[in-house]
């Protein structure tokens, strides 16, 4: 098994552990919550393009994916499992969405059973399209069946497509507040899985955006308040890191890959 196989396995099996605990190991029970989908979609609706999906945390299993994740990312609703889905994340963004998960799971677990329902679970996270290109993914969750212990059995979730409002990769978690509960946002991270080393440094995702826009190095250097000097050098380590021989190449692969 290779390195790249074997960190998928890592990763599944580790969120697969997260939601049998969100779980509390609970059976699985059929569905009634027709009514109670329509009341959450309500609550979750973004601006953006969206579809929704329902997730069995005691099986780990993607039991219904709408339709709309078609001209969304291009992938059919059959074959969206949460392994495929887990596949697709970016490779920089999967081992923070799995400490997210743990982090939700260890905050579901601490509330009283008749709160359970009374949380929405909100994170973002880069997503490769069929087309092979990386959309910024609104991930957005509620639980919407318990059993009587409070353990979740199944959530029902929206992916809101916001690239063109999320303008850097920066993740961060929060735990929305209904009924009157109180919200708690950008909530500090249980880690199970070491951080993935992003490809560039902060600095270095600042001026490629400037390059995508057009600026020389002059006007970049202008901008930022640093020396042309600098900013050239940034822009070899940038061509070196990607991989790339010019700025065109840069450009194409920084939108394919999710750098920007």
């Amino acid at each position: 098994m290779d390195k790249e196989n074997q960190n998928e396995v890592v990763v599944f099996d580790t969120a697969k552990k997260i939601w049998s605990k969100v779980s509390k190991n609970a059976k699985d029970i059929s569905p009634n919550f027709e009514l109670e989908i329509h009341k959450k979609l309500l609550k979750l609706f973004q601006v953006g393009e969206q579809y929704h999906f329902i997730f069995n945390c005691a099986s780990s299993q993607m039991e219904f994916v709408h339709e709309d994740i078609l001209p969304i990312l291009g992938y059919e609703p059959d074959e969206f499992s949460i392994h495929f889905m887990l596949e697709q994340i970016h490779p920089e963004d999967i081992n923070t969405f799995v400490n997210f998960e743990n982090t939700i799971t260890q905050f579901f677990i601490q509330l009283p059973p008749e709160k359970t329902l009374k949380y929405k679970v909100r994170y973002n996270f880069r997503m490769r399209r069929k087309d092979g290109k990386y959309v910024q993914i609104l991930h957005q969750v509620v639980t919407i069946q318990t059993d009587e212990n409070g353990a979740v059995i199944r959530t029902l979730g929206i992916h809101t497509d916001i690239s063109h409002l999320k303008k850097n990769n920066e993740m961060s978690l929060s735990f929305i507040g209904l009924e009157g509960e109180p919200s708690y946002h950008n909530v500090a991270v249980l880690s199970v899985l070491n951080p993935t080393k992003e490809v560039l440094s902060k600095r270095e995702r600042e001026i490629l955006e400037l390059i995508i826009q057009g600026y020389n190095s002059f006007s970049i250097a202008n901008f930022l308040c640093i020396s042309k000097h600098t900013v050239d050098s940034h822009r070899k380590n940038i061509l070196k890191k990607t991989n790339c021989s010019n700025v065109s190449e840069l450009i194409s692969k920084a939108f394919q890959n999710g750098w920007c």
